[in-house]
């Protein structure tokens, strides 16, 4: 097995390659789970030559997660990015790539924004978001199929996303085009900086609009909230919570509302369990996440020090990628971890990350997951895929994982 030199979020390992071509149910192949079973392993990223490692391990990663001998920021020379990034892209871009107090400064001021109180005000508005993609939905002609994916899972956390940060709706397709560069794996390392270069320019600009015309938005409400709360921001902490909403509220909820409606419908059998108790959404959301996780290589990390683990001695300065769905197949942690189970409903898991920079968004996710997922299959019971799953293309290779489209008939 080979990788391909144009491809830098890919890695070759001496059993195969890397990341793996997952096939359904997502099952990995060997050469994957023989680098499970090693839980800590070396590999090679083709695009840098970086020689990095990888963590499998459930309680292995949540370890290495909490441990502050290993790094988030961007600016180490041997940061495994999914892209050749030159010394002027290196930056944190948000607090996810923060360590130690300024992480937990920055974060907090992000996280009034993301009370549980904020959270669930907003619900109503997203059962109007979802409902009327539906009708859209319906609307259109399932012959031959519909793309499910660009016609309904892009389009509504995107809308909640614009709606929230006060952004007009007509730049929507800005941010899903650029989403796709930046995260999407088949975009070149040209086509990645320019990405990032126009939608920071954007940012900025939205910034400044609402210091001088402050609107009924989260952007607008969060700096009333830091002034009436005496915490000090800069332009720097705003737009830091618009980058990390952007780039991480939109793309991984809608590979996240894709990949589940997959699996539902390949699973007659749980689908037919939400069919028959609506209640069993909460768990469902939070097995679908599990099962089908979206972000395998999404947690990379360097080593501030030499760190025993695994049996295997990492190096400072070492690159490090903490492998999610390995984790999350762990079956001493999940019995039968290969089987979709919706009333397994545990938050063990490790799809919104762990430890210090556990995703700052999850109850905003989760909630939109539950409302989809209560509202998609009562409203088109007949839903089903117009195409074998094998044969719907995937992104293989991208730092958050998920298909290119989803073809549904009803």
């Amino acid at each position: 097995m080979t990788t391909s030199a144009t491809d830098p979020g890919t890695a070759e390992v001496e059993t195969g390659t890397f990341p793996y071509q997952r096939q359904c149910p997502f099952t990995p192949p060997k050469e994957y789970a023989e680098m499970v079973e090693k839980d800590v392993s070396q590999v090679t990223l083709t695009g840098s030559g970086l020689r990095i490692w990888t963590i499998t391990g459930y309680e292995t990663i949540r370890q290495l997660l909490t441990d502050p001998r290993v790094s988030a920021s961007r600016k180490h020379a041997n940061f495994p990015f999914y892209f050749i990034a030159p010394p002027e892209y290196r930056t944190e871009t948000s607090f996810i790539g923060y360590d130690g107090q300024a992480h937990s400064d920055t974060r907090r001021k992000a996280a009034l924004t993301f009370t549980a109180r904020q959270v669930r005000r907003l619900r109503p508005r997203i059962e109007e978001i979802v409902d009327h993609h539906l009708d859209r939905l319906l609307a259109m002609s399932p012959t031959p199929y519909v793309d499910f994916h660009h016609a309904f899972s892009l389009p509504v956390p995107m809308t909640v996303i614009c709606e929230l940060l006060g952004i007009p709706q007509d730049r929507q397709e800005f941010f899903i085009k650029h989403g796709t560069a930046l995260l999407g794996g088949h975009s070149s390392t040209e086509e990645r900086q320019a990405a990032i270069v126009e939608v920071n320019a954007y940012v900025n600009e939205l910034i400044q609009l609402k210091k001088a015309e402050p609107g009924d938005d989260l952007l607008s409400r969060a700096m009333a909230d830091y002034e009436a709360s005496g915490e000090e921001y800069t332009d720097r902490d705003l737009f830091n919570m618009v980058r990390l909403l952007m780039n991480g509220g939109h793309e991984t909820t809608a590979s996240q509302l894709s990949l589940g409606t997959a699996c539902l419908l390949e699973n007659p059998d749980q689908l037919a369990l939400l069919l028959a108790d609506p209640s069993l959404v909460k768990p469902a959301v939070e097995e679908l996440v599990r099962f089908a996780t979206i972000g395998d290589t999404a947690v990379p990390r360097v080593a501030l020090e030499d760190i025993e683990i695994g049996g295997q001695t990492i190096r400072e300065g070492d690159g490090i990628l903490c492998l999610g769905l390995a984790a999350n197949r762990d079956p001493e942690v999940f019995p039968e971890p290969e089987k979709l189970d919706i009333t397994r409903g545990s938050r063990k898991h490790l799809g919104f990350g762990h430890g210090v920079h556990h995703c700052i968004g999850a109850d905003l996710a989760r909630l939109e997951m539950e409302i989809v997922w209560s509202r998609l299959f009562q409203r088109i019971p007949t839903l089903r895929l117009a195409r074998p799953f094998l044969d719907i293309p995937r992104k293989e290779g991208a730092v958050i994982y998920g298909l290119w489209e989803l073809p549904v008939t009803w």
